[in-house]
């Protein structure tokens, strides 16, 4: 997650990287709970991107890497992966891991993925999972994606859907934004959460980069955690948005916004524990 900072793309960047480096020791201490959340969309993902033993695949914003393990998974010592990041932070840990896993077979390169320093037609797939939203400018880099597949090779990517059906994304933002007195901001607005989440956005954007059979589809997504403040704990250890528009107030001030939160978000208690709704995009195409 980044702060929207989309009038300086170069400023938002470097925000972007120094708010990962900051948090990717505490997203990596989440993966159990991201992973048992992304599994099935995961696998989804990959099933689209046509991922198959022997391939070369690029995963871009690739994070703490833990679909990048599943990806050198699947194509086997016969392929590689390169995980690509604009935090150096986060890719150490990505690299740790897949070193940690016994995994030979991926890379990494901290990289700007609107310009990425790759040779063309050097991919045979390519995801990108939770990333593409952030970009100040997405369609710059599905151009560099496009770019740097090859002919026939297969890309997905994985956004947060419309505001509507991420509900607890709107109650976040909602109450730290009223809380710090500033305004409501556009949700669909360059390198917000949920800026690629209306429908039709990104089938186009990935047309007009140039790609062709463009197919989105909608998936469900409940967070699934033993309750709500193990929630909030994965939030402020991120680098979430929440996080900067709450740093602007006093200790007391920003606690009575995440106890207002909780409060909120209580409603997703269920007797199995808290569920938060989420809906998630993929949408897969072909260079």
């Amino acid at each position: 997650m980044a702060t929207i900072l989309t009038s300086d793309p170069q400023a938002f960047k470097a925000a972007q990287r120094t708010q990962w480096d900051q948090s990717a020791a505490g997203w990596n201490a989440h993966t159990p709970q991201i992973r048992a959340w992304l599994r099935p969309v995961t696998d989804a993902m990959m099933e689209m991107a046509r991922i198959a033993p022997g391939m070369a695949v690029l995963d871009l914003a690739a994070g703490a890497g833990d679909q990048t393990l599943d990806l050198a998974r699947r194509v086997g010592p016969a392929g590689r992966v390169l995980a690509t990041d604009l935090s150096p932070a986060i890719l150490a840990l990505a690299r740790h891991n897949a070193r940690h896993a016994g995994l030979d077979n991926v890379e990494t390169q901290v990289a700007d993925g609107e310009s990425l320093p790759l040779d063309a037609s050097s991919f045979d797939a390519a995801v990108c999972r939770l990333g593409l939203m952030f970009f100040p400018d997405p369609l710059a880099g599905l151009r560099e994606l496009h770019r740097v597949l090859r002919p026939g090779a297969g890309v997905c990517s994985v956004v947060f859907s419309r505001p509507e059906s991420n509900p607890c994304l709107g109650i976040l933002m909602s109450t730290a934004l009223a809380h710090a007195g500033l305004p409501a901001r556009d949700p669909f607005q360059p390198g917000a959460l949920m800026s690629l989440g209306a429908p039709g956005r990104l089938d186009e954007l990935f047309r007009q980069a140039g790609f062709r059979d463009v197919a989105s589809m909608v998936v469900a997504a409940p967070f699934r955690l033993p309750s709500v403040a193990h929630y909030l704990d994965f939030v402020r250890s991120s680098a979430s948005p929440i996080q900067q528009i709450l740093g602007r107030l006093d200790a007391p001030a920003a606690q009575a916004a995440w106890d207002e939160m909780a409060a909120k978000l209580e409603r997703f208690n269920t007797a199995e524990g808290w569920v938060g709704p989420n809906e998630l995009l993929l949408t897969a195409a072909r260079r």
